[in-house]
């Protein structure tokens, strides 16, 4: 038998385009002489449709799409994923051939945690689906279905099935690929059969997800594997399933990059953006949004706009104008400080009897973010913002003023991986992108005189270390200090952190890359008064 293992990027309502997608795939299998054809879960809606799935007429418009995506199905058995509404609502799979439904798979196991919340809208399936394709029956599930031991895989391999196969949306985040890899493979084992995983690839909001479609021997060795982060067709012989070729699994360092391409690159296409702009202060966060953009979209798409203020160095302002050179970006630069005395000008009676503060420095970054949303609402450029995990978890970024904008992409990108991602982009080019005195400088604001980033923080190594086991772990204070923290940088970070929760609930969509993520992974209240 062969099989052919499609690897597509829907968009999440597009019914059309989704349609038209997956038709020239299984006509792509078609020429290949594949007999049985994967889509991912949920292929004609995209995935996750959330609230689109409370809609009838969404749900019987999905179903009259794959009504013609099944009747182009002759020659060759297609397994397209789809919501049925059959009494009760279903993640379902269709099992499509001789140009009609021929029968259903429903979702055993609805994930319920994290980014999943697959409960408020589905009920789950308990029914095995077998489907017989060129003399090998094949046992069809769904995503989470091979997540977990027991039923239905055993119960499909009692039942006679000589082959596993999976339609997925498995989302991402750094190291996703291998995990997902050994739970497969330990499937495999537990069967003794073989299995096949069609994962999603593209961005959907802050989720990514990463291809990597996999065929497993019965032994647990993966014998065929999809490149990541890209659509393809990976055409797997049953006979000799690793001639189908092998891709590279990426470093974590080269899956973040790949992922926050392919985010912006799908938020901004599916969004219908021609361009971005960026507001460039010379230093490294912005250098890395701006770089990642123009490998996302190509350099004529990306703007890059300075804003200097009396406080931004030369050095400063001259790496933001060579950021831009060396990436061959539009470059325009608006000093900020007639607006700002203009601003305090009209604040100073109000102000009247009061040192400068953190006001003063405020209304410089929300100047800034004021012009740059008056670049993007003129020439409809979608204006990338730039923060970082680190200063978004402890509140060091302006509301209305650095974190303006519609996207964010380095959201859950902790600054010392901000560093290593600009180190990484330089080595990878052959050349200098980001400056390296921008590498190099100390982090700054540059919202007063000698402002520096310690002045207000813990150092960013030892400050990224308590963030990730406090936000990721859940660790508590005690457990923190137990582990061997600083107590006085942990007390610190997490005063800040719980803080800054109202700041995070305004902050825009950006790429998620970790386990736990701000927003849909991450659901603390505003107003709370448990402190660990």
């Amino acid at each position: 038998m062969r099989l052919a293992l499609s690897q597509i990027d829907p968009t999440v309502g597009d019914l059309d385009g989704n349609r038209d997608l997956i038709l020239a795939r299984i006509e792509e299998a078609r020429t290949a002489g594949a007999d049985l054809v994967l889509l991912p879960e949920l292929a004609v809606t995209g995935y996750p449709p959330e609230d689109l799935l409370l809609r009838p007429g969404f749900v019987r418009a999905a179903r009259e799409s794959l009504e013609r995506i099944a009747a182009e199905t002759r020659g060759l058995v297609a397994l397209v994923g789809i919501p049925l509404l059959d009494g009760a609502l279903y993640n379902a799979c269709a099992i499509c051939e001789d140009g009609k439904v021929a029968g259903w798979a429903r979702k055993w196991h609805l994930p319920n945690y994290g980014v999943f919340d697959e409960k408020r809208y589905f009920s789950p399936g308990n029914e095995l689906a077998i489907v017989e394709v060129a003399g090998t029956k094949v046992g069809i599930t769904i995503c989470e279905d091979m997540w977990v031991s027991g039923s239905p895989t055993t119960a499909l391999v009692a039942a006679g099935a000589e082959l596993l196969v999976n339609l997925s949306a498995s989302p991402f985040h750094v190291g996703r690929a291998q995990e997902r890899e050994a739970i497969f493979a330990a499937r495999a084992e537990e069967s003794g059969i073989p299995v096949a995983l069609c994962n999603t690839v593209g961005g959907q909001d802050e989720l990514i997800f990463d291809g990597h479609s996999l065929f497993i021997g019965d032994d647990g060795t993966v014998l065929a594997r999809a490149p990541g982060f890209e659509e393809t067709l990976l055409v797997v012989d049953l006979e000799r399933p690793e001639a189908a070729g092998l891709a590279p699994l990426p470093d974590d360092l080269e899956q973040m990059r790949c992922a926050l391409v392919l985010g912006l690159r799908d938020y901004v296409a599916k969004n219908g953006f021609d361009a971005v702009v960026v507001s460039v202060s010379g230093g490294i966060d912005s250098a890395v949004t701006a770089a990642l953009a123009v490998e996302a979209l190509g350099a004529d798409r990306v703007h890059c706009v300075s804003m200097p203020s009396r406080y931004s160095s030369e050095e400063t302002r001259a790496d933001a104008r060579r950021l831009a050179e060396n990436l061959g970006c539009d470059f325009r630069e608006l000093p900020i400080e007639p607006v700002v005395e203009a601003y305090t000008g009209v604040l100073a009676d109000s102000f009247a009897g009061r040192d400068p503060d953190l006001a003063e420095e405020n209304l410089q970054a929300r100047i800034r973010g004021t012009l740059a949303m008056a670049l993007s609402n003129k020439f409809g450029w979608l204006l990338v913002a730039s923060g970082n995990k680190s200063e978004l978890s402890v509140g060091y970024a302006t509301l209305y003023g650095d974190m303006a904008g519609g996207f964010a992409l380095l959201k859950d990108v902790y600054k010392t991986d901000v560093f290593r991602l600009a180190r990484h982009l330089n080595e990878q080019e052959g050349r200098e992108l980001v400056p390296q005195s921008t590498i190099d400088r100390a982090p700054s604001a540059e919202l007063r005189e000698g402002q520096l980033d310690e002045d207000s923080l813990p150092p960013y190594p030892e400050l990224d270390r308590v963030l990730e086991a406090y936000v990721e772990e859940d660790r508590s204070l005690d457990e923190l200090s137990a582990d061997g923290f600083d107590p006085e940088v942990v007390a610190r970070a997490v005063a800040l952190i719980d803080r800054a929760e109202y700041k995070r609930r305004q902050a825009p969509p950006g790429v998620r890359l970790r386990p736990k993520a701000f927003g849909r992974d991450r659901r603390t209240p505003i107003t709370n008064r448990w402190r660990s």
